[in-house]
């Protein structure tokens, strides 16, 4: 595997919630810190939330309190948990390390809407 495989997203109505997974190469997700990133029209892509291989947990203050991000280390995944969720929420999100390199693929992401 070379690249992410991301997973999990959808439309749904503001407060709703949705949970994104996320395959990463072994080489990376064993040995760094990972995290989920998202990119709406226009903007750059932020990340917003991360986990290192202890389980250290760090989220951008957008989504502090809303989303919960989590890894399997047997299955070489991690997990994002959105609740609470807003439009503005509303982005293609992908995984990859944290912070990312030059040399990283980068997945297809995942499209998540937020609208009533």
């Amino acid at each position: 595997q070379v690249s992410p495989v991301e997973s999990g997203g959808g439309r749904v109505q503001p407060g709703g919630s949705l949970r994104l997974s996320c395959v990463l190469p072994e080489r990376i997700f064993s040995m760094f810190a990972v995290g989920w990133y998202r990119q709406a029209p226009g903007n750059e892509r932020e990340l917003v939330a991360s986990i290192t291989t202890i389980d250290h947990t760090r989220y951008a203050d957008s989504v502090k309190g809303r989303f919960t991000i989590s890894r399997d280390n047997a299955k070489n995944t991690v997990y994002l948990q959105m609740d609470s969720l807003k439009p503005e929420d509303t982005a293609i999100y992908y995984c990859n390390r944290a912070p990312w390199r030059q040399e990283d693929y980068w997945g297809q992401g995942t499209q998540v809407t937020v609208s009533s």
